[in-house]
């Protein structure tokens, strides 16, 4: 399996259309009073299935890792997973409104996108459904971050970059806060054989800390 087959596969992202939704990783109740009597930061992931654990451990993916580096950093937060295999920026926007009232998020990661490219979604819906999403998030006081994908070469060279500018355009216009590919070092490296599943498609266990990184920079300086 060469490089952008590769690519090709980890933007895509399939999987099966099963639920893992709202999963508390950390469960103190919203609005509870952290050691420095501030409230605790809660952070709500609306995701596809690289952060649903596709094929892994429970426990073993980026969402529970950021949770466990939390802990261990000793920095008081509440993660909230409610990512979903195959979903696409339109059903992470239908169903946003009511994560939002249900767990009154302080930060919300937007990891949303690769299956619109997937099953060929206008690119103007799915920037469309992104924008909204974030400024939805906003509207009710979370701090947005979204988590950008590529494509690969043989999507063409104009789809390529319409698709990717989406991201970091939504980003600029909500003021929002950018990682531009989430699988950087994974899906990108000269030979990454050794960093995804059998299925060819989902990152193993191991290339999950290596997403975690991608995010941490961005999310930790949002949370001071």
């Amino acid at each position: 399996m060469d490089r952008q087959r590769f690519i090709v596969a980890s933007a895509c992202l399939l999987g099966s259309l099963a639920a893992t939704v709202g999963q508390a990783l950390a469960a103190p109740p919203p609005g509870s009073a952290a050691k420095s009597g501030g409230p605790v930061p809660t952070i709500l992931v609306v995701g596809d299935s690289l952060s649903a654990e596709y094929g892994l451990r429970r426990g073993t993916g980026w969402v529970a890792l950021l949770d466990k580096r939390l802990q261990e950093r000793k920095i008081p937060a509440r993660i909230v997973n409610a990512s979903i295999s195959g979903d696409t920026t339109s059903g992470g926007a239908a169903r946003l409104a009511a994560l939002l009232r249900q767990h009154r998020p302080s930060h919300v990661i937007l990891e949303l996108g690769a299956n619109d490219a997937l099953r060929g979604l206008p690119l103007k819906d799915t920037e469309a459904n992104l924008q909204r999403m974030a400024t939805s998030a906003q509207a009710a006081g979370a701090r947005v971050l979204i988590a950008g994908m590529e494509v690969p070469p043989n999507y063409g060279t104009a789809y390529i970059r319409a698709f990717s500018d989406i991201f970091g355009r939504v980003a600029k216009a909500t003021g929002s806060q950018y990682v531009p590919f989430l699988l950087k070092g994974v899906a990108d490296i000269p030979d990454p054989t050794g960093m995804f599943q059998a299925d060819r498609i989902h990152p193993l266990e191991k290339a999950h800390p290596i997403i975690l990184d991608n995010i941490w920079p961005v999310l930790e300086k949002m949370l001071r």
